[in-house]
């Protein structure tokens, strides 16, 4: 909606922004804190802000329609977006005969860049204003002349420690509440049926439900969705639910299947191998087969750098012999993997011949994994027909 040349966008929360917009944006301290009224004979005015005078009265006029808003507006998250700034509120409305017109309007907003990603803040907005408003009723903190003075120290103490610490404890009058910055992680893709769950970290298992207690212990970095389902005895799409959420609080990762005839090649980010030493000794004690000795980092090296497009993991068995090197060629993948120093090369078969059922399986939008594992096939099965298939070409992404 634009109201001026300066407005932007103006939205309820940020919830309803598409996930393209909001890829871009990030978190960022909060600039400024004020607290905005209606007076009885002026309208809307800023009656006390931190930093002061960071929102100027020409910029506020511009937006105060949105700031001080009509009645069913109220209690809402409300999000204007401005060239430079974010100004994110919860307008308030408190009837009672003491005020003039019957009604005491406020709002308490917080200002961040307009690029900044704001939805970790709403609730902070909604609980200060709850405080606020609690704090009005029992002793008409707000409305009174002095409102100002005691209110500035309070909101200087707000930004200053969710800026710093993430946190804030209001103790002071006859209420007190506690601030804490949550931040919100976007969700996760869907999981399908051939990727591999691996863990990066253990929760406590007393956190778990159940589902994820009975899944848990077929994670293991090999095991793909489909198979850990039947292993367990869970119904397929519980145990993606479930390794979806392990996904979202960050203590599993996905990885692709692991197989000998795989092919991999390298990314700009195995150089850090070389440079950084912590690296180093992450990875030679994440690859070893054997604790009691570890492997040589040039050997370690040289089979990443051997990974190239046409080569796969048996041919560079083959070639080095890792265990005689004490790598596990296994792991030597997966921590390539995770740690993006390699990335996985799929094959994705297109027909291109007349047969249309064929053409709806092999449309060079699945690669051989997954339609190995929708199909019950390993993938030289698989291989062996395409290849007796002269109208089926290999594509290699």
């Amino acid at each position: 909606m634009f109201v001026n040349k300066q407005i932007k966008c103006f939205t309820m929360g940020e919830d309803n922004i598409p996930a393209a917009d909001n890829a871009y944006k990030q978190e960022c301290p909060i600039r400024c804190i004020f607290l905005c009224e209606f007076h009885p004979t002026a309208g809307p005015i800023i009656s006390c802000q931190v930093p002061e005078n960071f929102i100027s009265k020409e910029l506020f006029d511009s937006v105060s329609v949105y700031i001080i808003t009509k009645p069913e507006l109220l209690r809402s998250t409300i999000t204007v977006t401005l060239t430079d700034y974010k100004i994110l509120g919860c307008p308030v409305r408190i009837d009672d005969k003491k005020y003039a017109r019957n009604a005491f309007y406020f709002n308490l907003c917080f200002v961040c860049d307009s690029s900044a990603r704001t939805v970790h803040y709403e609730p902070l907005v909604t609980k200060l204003s709850d405080y606020l408003m609690a704090l009005e009723m029992e002793s008409n903190f707000l409305s009174t002349g002095s409102a100002p003075s005691q209110l500035v120290p309070l909101l200087k103490q707000v930004l200053e420690d969710l800026n710093t610490k993430g946190e804030c404890a209001l103790i002071g009058g006859p209420t007190a509440t506690h601030l804490k910055v949550v931040h919100v992680r976007s969700a996760p893709p869907p999981v399908a049926d051939h990727q591999v769950p691996i863990f990066l970290k253990h929760l406590p298992t007393q956190e778990w439900d159940l589902t994820t207690q009975q899944v848990a212990p077929f994670i293991n970095g090999f095991n793909h969705i489909a198979r850990i389902a039947a292993l367990a005895d869970v119904e397929n799409n519980l145990v993606k639910a479930c390794v979806q959420n392990l996904v979202y609080y960050g203590a599993v990762a996905l990885v692709p299947l692991f197989q000998y005839g795989n092919v991999y090649c390298t990314t700009p980010k195995l150089k850090l191998l070389v440079q950084n030493q912590v690296l180093q000794r992450k990875c030679l004690h994440y690859v070893a087969n054997s604790s009691r000795q570890l492997p040589n980092i040039r050997d370690v090296f040289r089979m990443y750098a051997a990974m190239t497009r046409g080569t796969t993991i048996r041919d560079l068995c083959v070639r080095f012999n890792p265990a005689c090197l004490n790598i596990n060629e296994r792991k030597l993948v997966q921590f390539g993997i995770l740690e993006e120093l390699i990335r996985r090369v799929n094959k994705y078969p297109v027909y291109v011949g007349d047969n249309h059922e064929l053409q709806k399986s092999f449309s060079g939008g699945a690669s051989l994994d997954e339609i190995c594992c929708v199909a019950g096939i390993n993938v030289q099965q698989l291989e062996d027909q395409l290849e007796r298939d002269h109208n089926v070409v290999i594509l290699w992404k």
